[in-house]
């Protein structure tokens, strides 16, 4: 059996992380809605930081992400 082409086998590794982004993206997406939700349950950041053994600054950043792909996705035009 002979080898693919590495052209080939490059477009097929371009493809694969290409999906992997959309995945993270959208899991990503899905954690911070979640957080959100967290937040609106408990009352604050530091709460849902503390129940989730996390620092507060990872849940914000994690919220502040969120918001700017949000904001960029909306603007952008396909």
């Amino acid at each position: 059996m002979e080898p693919k082409p590495w052209r080939q086998r490059l477009a097929e590794e371009e493809r694969l992380l290409e999906q992997l982004r959309d995945l993270t993206s959208e899991s990503a997406a899905r954690r911070a809605q979640a957080l959100r939700d967290g937040v609106a349950e408990l009352g604050t950041v530091a709460e849902v930081a503390r129940d989730r053994g996390r620092s507060w600054q990872a849940v914000d950043q994690a919220l502040k992400r969120d918001a700017k792909r949000s904001k960029k996705g909306a603007t952008t035009t396909e």
